[in-house]
């Protein structure tokens, strides 16, 4: 069972999944976005940006909620930058230490929902906000706006833009525009559109380029995906 809401913080998206039956794979598609997670079985966890689906296993009985970051909110929360937790999973005591997570960790078995808001909270309070360039980054590359006009609108070259961006989501922004893209795709696709309808919306040469690059993010096909739901 999986849910999910506004956190009302940082533009953030609190979700819970609990697995009341037997052990079940979940296939979790890169997003250009960082978790922070409290999990019944391994306590206070970081889920960085992953390049291509992360298989995540749920035993019997497990409960997770989790705290999904925009892309580029991340670093500023957790004090590393993006490119050092891709495609990983770390304990969050692994970033800050132990002393500093041991009454934090107790706190969230306690009452996840409200603990993740407000520590997300504090802490981009305490940094002064995230850096502004992620958010903008970020926009015009789910829209669709070729990189180098991306670059053109924040005032970089193209070498900073990239070094920026792999700080701030993890890979550079050609990354993050083909993985946004691939959502954008994907969410017309739900609404009954052809494929190949939706490769030329979304400015894929072709349906088999839009088949190619879900299959290469996702493992999976698009009509695999759209099949599931």
């Amino acid at each position: 069972m999986y849910r999910e809401r506004p956190a009302g913080v940082a533009g953030g998206t609190l979700w819970t999944s609990v697995n009341p039956g037997d052990a079940r794979t979940s296939r979790v598609l890169p997003d250009g976005c960082v978790d922070l997670l409290w999990s019944s079985r391994a306590g206070l966890v970081v889920a960085g940006p992953d390049r291509t689906a992360f298989l995540s296993v749920a035993a019997p009985g497990d409960r997770w909620v989790g705290l999904r970051l925009p892309p580029g909110v991340g670093p500023a929360v957790l004090g590393v930058p993006a490119d050092e937790l891709r495609d990983v999973r770390v304990p969050l005591a692994a970033l800050w230490g132990d002393r500093a997570v041991a009454e934090l960790a107790q706190r969230a078995a306690e009452a996840p929902a409200s603990v993740l808001p407000r520590l997300v909270a504090r802490r981009l309070r305490e940094v002064g906000g995230a850096d502004p360039l992620g958010a903008q980054v970020a926009a015009a590359a789910a829209g669709g706006v070729p990189v180098g006009a991306i670059a053109a609108e924040v005032g970089l070259d193209a070498r900073t833009l990239h070094r920026r961006s792999r700080h701030l989501f993890g890979y550079g922004p050609k990354t993050l525009a083909r993985i946004l893209r691939m959502h954008r795709a994907l969410a017309v696709a739900r609404t009954g559109t052809p494929l190949a309808e939706v490769a030329a919306v979304c400015g894929y040469a072709d349906q088999a380029h839009l088949t190619r690059d879900v299959r290469d993010l996702a493992g999976v096909p698009p009509s695999t995906l759209l099949a599931a739901g």
